[in-house]
């Protein structure tokens, strides 16, 4: 099941299952520059009380991302 990482809540593990269709190509390339590639298992840590931003710890490092940014990152649990 596809679900954007803004549907997680904290202490939540997922898998990157891709982009979404609409994503601007330029920032899934950043997106995946930054270890966010399919099959990547991340954990969300925490979201702000209005959901932006978001951090998500992968690969070892934590990243903080806009709500924006994140809607376009499709997970499964």
């Amino acid at each position: 099941m596809n679900n954007a990482i803004l549907n997680l809540n904290p202490r939540n593990k997922a898998i990157v299952e891709g982009y979404a269709p609409n994503a601007d190509k330029s920032y899934k390339q950043k997106l995946l520059a930054l270890g966010l590639t399919k099959g990547t298992e991340f954990t969300v840590i925490k979201t702000s009380p209005f959901g932006d931003p978001i951090e998500i710890e992968l690969r070892g490092y934590r990243l903080s991302l806009r709500k924006q940014e994140a809607e376009v990152i499709l997970c499964s649990q």
